[in-house]
């Protein structure tokens, strides 16, 4: 390999590391100005390619997203030349910029250029608020920010909703064209409107950090760029509403839970469950964060709801020096309060997990068994995972092993399936901890 092909291979693998980290944001950015989720992508893939023309050759730019942004913005004001947005987004920025001079040629393209926000906290706001919109279902909001938010891919998103790919590929497509139909503005609503979406929004946050904190399927138990990602918007979420407590709850829960990422997972990417894990590695700035994000939730008078209780449960294992200091009642005791508050089946189960660390299998078992015959939770893997680890802890060896292969068939994370197929070989591990890494 000559060293102009391996410099050229150098800024092939930049690029797509840069796009990988960028893409998300540069939609979002494009989206904003576009009010046209397909152009933004369209005009982001521009950019792309206009990075493998021109960097090989010219080098990577100091900033390569600010590059990327421009050439993006470039490429959409030639569009607006040729078609029907020009004239009324022309008169869009010259109302912004209340000039009284008219404005000609290369200055209206230089005053575009400097009018768009490349502000990260307002256009992935805006994008995950528009993408959240109550004119989409649930599926389709799911799908659609996944997409375009944290930049999954169709075959990534399909694998998460157990859904065909051509499936999920139709639900963004008509999404977008919904969006586009209805004139969704791409930026951060107001009032009841914000509020009536906020619900989604903090759920579609969420669901971006868990499939980065736990990987629904493939090789890699972690993701933790997607963990990043959910933090940054939480925080963003938190600074344009510091007095909403769902909003500083659910920042809590991932600030708490992203402490644990880096003591998850042994060197080889071996699962490292929770009572197991070297607490000298959890990141105490996070844990401090944390647990002042909680203090201020709990603070406000609206009450604790389901993720400010949520980030109590994990305050508490971040309160505990070690996995013995764990204060299980007090965790048993919290998820009996978020069940009475909403006593779905993945919340009653980990109930039924906190109560066997806090009371013993005995008293847990009976719950998970009435989780079983209910069948809603037939097909989620950590339920036979949860109720294998009772049976061991009880004796009955043979079930729990039938339960730990039942579980390990249904997982679809391969560092997953391993570990529960050495529990269901044999009690590798101290009992137990299966259970309690359910927990948050």
């Amino acid at each position: 390999m000559t060293e102009a092909t391996k410099t050229e291979d150098e800024t092939r693998r930049a690029i797509e590391a840069v796009w990988r980290i960028e893409a998300p944001r540069l939609v979002a950015g494009l989206a904003r100005f576009t009010r046209d989720l397909s152009r933004a992508e369209d005009l982001a893939q521009d950019a792309l390619l206009a990075a493998f023309r021109h960097w090989p050759a010219d080098g990577i730019p100091r900033n390569p997203a600010a590059w990327l942004m421009a050439a993006a913005k470039r490429r959409a004001i030639d569009g607006f030349r040729h078609d029907r947005m020009r004239s009324e987004k022309l008169r869009q920025v010259g109302a912004d910029l209340a000039t009284d001079q008219e404005l000609e040629g290369e200055d209206v393209e230089a005053r575009l250029i400097a009018s768009l926000d490349d502000d990260l906290h307002d256009n992935r706001l805006g994008l995950i608020f528009a993408t959240c919109h109550p004119l989409l279902s649930p599926e389709a909001r799911a799908a659609l920010t996944l997409r375009v938010v944290a930049g999954l891919s169709t075959e990534e998103i399909a694998r998460a909703f157990l859904a065909a790919e051509p499936t999920i590929a139709q639900r963004i497509v008509r999404a977008k064209k919904s969006l586009a139909e209805a004139g969704v503005p791409f930026e951060i609503p107001r009032g009841a409107e914000r509020a009536e979406r906020l619900p989604s929004v903090l759920e579609i946050v969420y669901l971006i950090f868990n499939e980065g904190y736990a990987a629904t399927s493939g090789d890699d138990l972690l993701r933790p760029r997607l963990c990043q990602d959910a933090l940054r918007l939480g925080r963003s979420l938190a600074a344009l509403m510091p007095e909403e407590p769902e909003v500083l709850g659910l920042l809590a829960l991932m600030a708490l839970q992203a402490s644990r990422l880096r003591a998850r997972q042994a060197s080889d990417g071996t699962p490292i469950l929770l009572l197991d894990q070297d607490r000298s590695r959890w990141d105490r700035v996070l844990i401090r964060h944390g647990l002042d994000t909680l203090h201020r939730a709990l603070a406000l008078p609206q009450g604790a709801g389901p993720y400010t209780l949520q980030a109590a449960i994990a305050a508490c294992h971040a309160r505990a020096a070690e996995a013995k200091d764990t204060d299980w009642r007090q965790i048993a005791a919290i998820y009996e309060a978020l069940w009475r508050r909403d006593p779905s089946p993945v919340i009653a189960l980990n109930r039924a997990v906190a109560v066997s660390m806090a009371f013993g299998p005995e008293a847990a078992l009976p719950l998970l068994d009435t989780l079983s015959a209910d069948g809603a939770l037939k097909d989620y893997h950590l339920l036979p995972a949860a109720r294998g680890d009772l049976l061991e802890r009880l004796g009955r060896i043979e079930e729990a092993g039938a339960e730990f292969r039942r579980a390990a068939s249904l997982t679809r994370n391969s560092r997953e399936r391993a570990l529960l197929m050495a529990r269901a070989s044999a009690s590798l591990l101290p009992r137990g901890e299966t259970a309690a890494a359910l927990l948050p």
